[in-house]
């Protein structure tokens, strides 16, 4: 069945160039929905607004240097709805346009942010331009809102380049809030109050904003050799397991032999240790037999996993269970998605899933 076709981008901005300079960077915005979208009614009630009335929103749009195009999905999401066909969807959009834009900035609900950067790292391999997303924890028509300086910066990444080579600064899908630029399968949200909702443990942000943009170009990936391929399939036939002292038996099983599992994010303790208890050992034994891929991550936000460090991890190498190193869960989770959803060998399957596809893992 072949796809539905995608709704045009709206150009809302249209800058005339400078004679005898580069003409002004084109950035399309993609509106997914999220508190950074949204404006009071005349009850008083926050709802989804039409992005494409931002201007009147945010005058300031019209000092940046830039051609803004935007893009509304049909329907704005509140990401605690978000599932992975938004992301496949999110990644067509973008390769649809891709040629037309010399960046893209994503708007979405912070909730899950984090989950939905780190499948478009995965989703968009050879990646050679900015995918900024960013969202607000204050709609903008609020006074003290934190939208208008999260998007105007973010369209200011998504459209930097290299003031002498001309060449794209950060080439990687990343996301920016507050005054962080953070690699977008690194970026974890860690705050429901205050406005430095993400951060970044195991990997250095990739710019921080104050009165100018300082990048940290040593941490930003390379231009891509090759040309941009986007990926769409993932495999959602996985579970996230995560360990807590007194976890039973009955639930393990419950989670571990669903019908058709392949894949378990397994979130243990420390640097990745685990009960050593018969029952639980079994369960893992009996779940890579039958094909499962098990992933171990570490349930602290910063440090990594090191299987065998301590007794408690060391059965695990003989399990087939594979160490994450210092991997978030969003990006393992999605990473296993992704890679499953490439319907390789086992093997070969288990060992992607060791290997640094996009920047989330640091390799000891």
């Amino acid at each position: 069945m072949p796809a539905a076709s995608l709704p045009a981008p709206t150009v809302i901005q249209n800058t005339d160039p400078v004679p005898g300079h580069r003409p002004p960077a084109a950035v399309l915005v993609i509106y997914t929905g999220g508190t950074v979208g949204m404006e009071y009614n005349k009850r008083g009630e926050l709802v989804p607004m039409k992005f494409e009335q931002i201007r009147k929103k945010m005058p300031e749009l019209r000092q940046l240097n830039m051609n803004l195009s935007v893009l509304s999905l049909p329907e704005a999401i509140d990401s605690s709805n978000v599932v992975p066909a938004d992301w496949l969807l999110l990644a067509r959009i973008i390769g649809e346009n891709y040629a037309h834009y010399d960046g893209f900035v994503v708007l979405h609900g912070t909730d899950t942010m984090a989950y939905s950067a780190a499948a478009l790292s995965y989703l968009l391999e050879n990646l050679g331009k900015p995918v900024i997303f960013t969202g607000a924890q204050v709609p903008v028509g609020r006074i003290r809102t934190d939208a208008r300086r999260n998007l105007i910066t973010a369209l200011d990444i998504a459209a930097a380049r290299h003031s002498m080579a001309g060449t794209v600064r950060v080439p990687e899908v990343c996301v920016f809030f507050n005054d962080l630029l953070i690699r977008g399968n690194r970026a974890k949200k860690v705050e429901s109050e205050q406005y430095n909702a993400f951060r970044s443990e195991n990997y250095p942000p990739l710019a921080r904003a104050g009165i100018e943009v300082a990048f940290n170009d040593k941490q930003i990936l390379l231009l891509p050799g090759g040309p941009l391929r986007v990926h769409q399939r993932l495999d959602d036939r996985v579970v996230l397991l995560k360990l807590f002292p007194g976890i039973t038996e009955r639930v393990v099983r419950a989670m571990l032999e669903i019908a058709d599992l392949r894949g378990c994010v397994l979130e243990t303790y420390g640097s990745g240790n685990a009960p050593t208890a018969p029952w639980f050992l079994g369960c893992l034994r009996e779940a890579h037999e039958r094909g499962v891929q098990l992933l171990n991550v570490s349930q602290c936000e910063e440090g990594r996993v090191i299987q065998g460090q301590y007794e408690t991890s060391a059965h695990f190498a003989g399990l087939g269970i594979i160490g994450g190193d210092d991997i978030t869960t969003e990006a393992a989770i999605t990473k296993l998605m992704f890679v499953l959803g490439l319907q390789r060998s086992p093997a070969e399957t288990a060992r992607l899933l060791t290997y640094d596809l996009r920047g989330e893992i640091t390799l000891a």
